[in-house]
């Protein structure tokens, strides 16, 4: 029997204070073998997260089926307020997780990122500057990786391919570049011209950006996730990742990486770095929200601006005619190709 009305019924939500969200799924079965230092991984993931964040950024932990030591110290930290919320799962998959911790919540920017993310100062400064300076950034990253333009980019480059802005920049940290490569196992056989160089949008004198992002790590605008899928059948890889990707052409985005390197890919070992690595002091305002979104784009410019322009660039003396017209030096074109 119910008595009386519920006096929650037809209450609108206020608005929230929170501006930004990071969401981090979180996936530690046990501590043996591939996860044996998992758990302090994490640790310093999250504390970076929290160190190099401002005040209204909201923080949501997705524990994606993990052991009963992780999912007490996630209940642990959210009780004492370290993190605004946290949510327990089987082990669905990362995409369905992250899907989790989006729904419910309407701020601006998300942060998604791995569990195996280290965040740098300034991350999140430079992050909203190139949002609120460029109209069309759908997505952000903050780790320069070599190679990442011909991915999912056909928006910026097409939108960019007369304005004299679409140019190969130096890359001011190619050590750090080279160390995302070596956190994934990668051996530095690589042509190091391609840590050194990159295809860039000089957007203003002051604002230098990367075209093209990994996965890893990125901030999206939240109106790509209006409309998603809402269950993905792969627990990792399969079509996740490329998902969230043609979501972001669907709007006519533009996907671009920080200039400068914001974050570590720490992988599954305590490497002694991480050990003394300490945060540059830094101060963490507010800045200002409020970006512009765009509705979809036709299915003509969909296809003319993504796949026609790949198949294009498929064509070996197309592509090395961009790459000189892109002011990159014929003697590294060999490095850049995309075969």
């Amino acid at each position: 029997m119910r008595i009386g009305l519920n006096p929650h019924k037809d209450v609108p939500h206020n608005p929230t204070d929170f501006l930004h969200q990071v969401i981090i799924p979180v996936y530690i079965p046990n501590f043996d073998g591939y996860f044996e230092e998992a758990f302090e991984i994490f640790r310093l993931c999250l504390s970076s997260v929290l160190s190099t964040s401002h005040e209204r950024t909201y923080i949501t932990i997705v524990d994606n089926g993990s052991c009963r030591e992780l999912c007490e110290f996630l209940d642990a930290e959210f009780k004492e307020g370290h993190i605004h919320e946290v949510i327990h799962t089987s082990n669905i998959g990362k995409l369905n997780a992250i899907f989790k911790g989006i729904v419910g919540h309407n701020m601006e920017l998300v942060t998604i990122c791995d569990a195996d993310t280290l965040f740098v100062s300034g991350w999140q400064q430079e992050t909203i500057k190139i949002f609120a300076n460029i109209p069309k950034a759908g997505i952000v990253g903050i780790v320069p990786q070599m190679r990442q333009f011909n991915y999912a980019t056909g928006p910026v480059i097409c939108d960019n391919l007369f304005n004299g802005k679409l140019k190969f920049v130096e890359v001011p940290d190619s050590e750090s570049m080279m160390k995302f490569y070596d956190s994934v196992g990668w051996k530095r056989d690589y042509p190091e011209i391609c840590t050194k160089l990159s295809l860039g949008l000089e957007w203003s004198d002051d604002l230098k950006v990367l075209i093209g992002t990994g996965h890893f790590v990125s901030t999206y605008k939240r109106d790509i996730f209006k409309e998603v899928q809402s269950f993905i059948p792969f627990k990792l890889g399969g079509i996740s990742e490329r998902y969230l990707d043609h979501k972001l052409l669907e709007y006519g985005y533009w996907r671009l990486n920080t200039l400068h390197n914001y974050a570590f890919h720490m992988g599954n070992k305590v490497e002694d770095w991480l050990k003394d690595f300490k945060q540059p002091e830094q101060e963490m305002p507010v800045m200002e929200y409020g970006f512009p979104t765009f509705k979809k784009v036709s299915k003509v410019s969909l296809f003319l601006k993504n796949k026609f322009r790949y198949r294009m660039f498929k064509n070996e003396f197309i592509f090395n005619s961009f790459l000189t017209w892109a002011k990159l030096p014929k003697k590294y074109h060999d490095a850049f190709s995309i075969k």
